[in-house]
C-alpha cells in the first residue's frame, strides 16, 4: 500500500517530526509503582508496524526528494534544515543532497548562527571529507561558538592532522575562549590530557548522593558501538539478575551527527546527571515507553539535582558538580563533559526506548542500535502487524532502577566510558563491578 500527500502536508509533517494518526497521547508521569506494573503488551505504537514505518519512511523520502527539487533561492534555503536531519535520520539520497549542502556551505557566513549550526551539523554527520575544503575559508567568518566548533570537529574528522592549525587559530579568533564551555571543550580535544583515566573502580563505588540508585552507562569513547547500562541500587549494590548474574541492558549513548556531547545534538555527554522521574513523551520517534527524566547540571537546579526541597539555593558551580564525584574522577577533565554541556545550553537528554526501523543503519558498527539527537537509547521490538510492544530494553532497565528508587524515581545517571574495542561485553561489567567490591 502506498499513501500520496500533498507536498505542502509532507513538508508540514516532517518539519514537524508529526507522527502517524493516531496522535500520541498527552504526556504522562510514571510513579515507581506505576512503572513495575506496566506490561509491555499494554504498549502500542502503530507506526511501528511494517505498514506504518512503510507509509512514514515513503513520506519521508518524497519530502526529501521534493526539497531536492526547489528551485534555488530563499525557499530552497530555508527548506535545507530539515532536508539534511531527514537524510540523515532515514539513511537516504544522502548522493542526490550532497551538491545543495556543498553549495551552501561557502555562503554561510552571512548567515544567523542558527542556520550555521545547521548545515554544518549535516556537514559533519553525512560530508565530512568533501566538505573539510570548503571549511577552512569559512571558519574566520563564524563569530559564534557553537558553528565555529562543529566546523573544527568537521575538520578533525576529515584531516585529524589539522589539530595544530585550529589549536593556534581558537585563541587568535576568540581570545576569551576559556570562558566558552563550547571552545573549552574544543580546546581539551585540541590538547588531549597525557594523564591515564582514574580508576573505573573508585567511580562505581562512589556514594554520590547516599540513599538514591543510579543507572551506571558503560560506553565506548566515540560511542560507535553499543554500550552497557548497570542499576546500582541504594544500598551501593548493583542490581543481579535471579539466576545471579549482573544485570546489563545494551544501550546506545551515540547522535546521528556523531558530534561530542557538548554540541546540540552531539552525542550523550560522558558525566554526572540526575534523574528526577519517568513519563512518556510525544517525540514519535522515541514511542510511549516510558523514558527516564535525566537532567544535566545547569538545566535541574541545584536543589533539584541534589533531590531536596530548597529555595535559595547557591548557584551552580564546577566545585558543586565535584562534590558528587570521588577525588579521582573530580579532577579528570573528560568527566566534567556534562558539566560543560549544560552550561552550554544543552537539555532533554533523555533515556528512552526507539520506534525507528534499525534497518536504516544496517551494516553499521553500532547495529542493531538506532542514533537519535543525543539520549541513551534501549532498543525494541514492535510487533510487524499491529505495532504492539513486543520486547524492550528500555522497560526493562527502567523497571530494574524503579524496584531500587523512592516513588518519585530520584536518583543519578553515570555515563563513562570505557576504553577497549567493540560493544561493551557483560564481562567487561562484571569485572569493574567485581573491582569496585560492588
Amino acid at each position: 500500500m502506498k499513501f500520496r500527500l500533498p507536498l505542502a502536508l509532507l513538508t508540514l509533517a516532517l518539519a514537524a517530526c508529526a507522527p502517524l494518526k493516531p496522535q500520541p497521547p498527552a504526556e504522562k508521569r510514571y510513579a515507581a509503582a506505576e512503572l513495575l506494573a506496566l506490561q509491555p503488551g499494554a504498549l502500542s505504537w502503530p507506526a511501528a508496524s511494517t505498514e506504518g514505518e512503510r507509509a512514514r519512511r515513503e513520506a519521508a523520502v518524497a519530502g526529501i526528494r521534493a526539497r531536492i527539487a526547489l528551485p534555488p533561492g530563499p525557499g530552497r534555503d530555508a527548506a535545507l534544515p530539515a532536508l539534511f536531519e531527514a537524510v540523515a535520520q532515514y539513511n537516504a539520497e544522502a548522493d542526490a543532497a550532497r551538491p545543495l549542502l556543498l553549495d551552501a556551505l561557502p555562503t554561510l557566513g552571512g548567515r544567523d548562527p542558527e542556520f550555521q549550526r545547521a548545515l554544518l551539523t549535516a556537514a559533519h554527520t553525512l560530508y565530512p571529507a568533501e566538505s573539510a575544503p570548503l571549511l577552512w575559508p569559512l571558519l574566520p567568518q563564524l563569530t559564534a561558538s557553537k558553528p565555529f566548533a562543529i566546523a573544527a570537529y568537521t575538520l578533525l574528522q576529515a584531516a585529524p592532522g589539522a589539530a595544530p592549525r585550529l589549536l593556534a587559530l581558537v585563541p587568535q579568533q576568540f581570545p576569551a575562549w576559556a570562558d566558552d564551555p563550547r571552545l573549552t571543550a574544543l580546546m581539551q580535544r585540541l590538547q588531549p590530557s597525557p594523564l591515564a583515566p582514574p580508576p573505573l573502580a573508585e567511580l562505581l563505588a562512589a556514594p554520590l548522593r547516599p540513599g538514591f540508585p543510579a543507572i551506571v552507562s558503560l560506553q565506548r569513547p566515540g560511542r560507535q558501538q553499543m554500550g552497557l547500562a548497570l542499576v546500582r541500587g541504594a544500598d551501593g549494590r548493583f542490581v543481579r539478575e535471579a539466576s545471579g548474574r549482573l544485570f546489563a541492558s545494551p544501550q546506545l549513548a551515540l547522535a546521528r551527527s556523531g558530534l561530542p556531547g557538548i554540541l546540540t545534538n552531539g552525542n550523550t555527554p560522558q558525566g554526572l546527571f540526575t534523574i528526577v522521574g519517568a513519563g512518556t513523551a510525544t517525540n514519535p520517534n522515541i514511542g510511549p515507553t516510558p523514558y527516564l527524566h535525566s537532567k544535566l547540571p545547569i538545566e535541574a537546579t541545584p536543589a533539584e539535582f541534589e533531590h531536596v526541597d530548597a529555595t535559595g539555593a547557591a548557584d551552580w558551580t564546577q566545585a558543586l558538580y565535584e562534590s558528587y564525584l570521588p577525588p579521582s574522577w573530580a579532577g579528570w577533565p573528560p568527566f566534567k563533559e556534562a558539566w560543560l554541556a549544560g552550561r552550554a545550553g544543552r537539555d532533554e537528554l533523555l533515556v528512552h526506548g526507539n520506534t525507528l526501523n534499525p534497518a536504516y543503519y544496517a551494516g553499521a558498527s553500532y547495529f542493531p542500535g538506532a542514533p537519535q539527537q543525543g539520549c541513551l537509547i534501549s532498543s525494541e521490538d514492535w510487533d510487524p502487524a499491529t505495532g504492539r510492544l513486543l520486547a524492550s530494553g528500555q522497560l526493562r532497565l527502567a523497571q530494574a532502577y524503579a524496584a531500587q528508587a523512592r516513588p518519585d524515581l530520584a536518583g543519578y545517571l553515570i555515563v563513562v566510558e570505557l576504553p577497549g574495542d567493540g560493544p561493551v561485553r557483560p564481562g567487561e561489567a562484571e569485572a569493574a563491578v567485581a573491582a569496585a567490591g560492588r
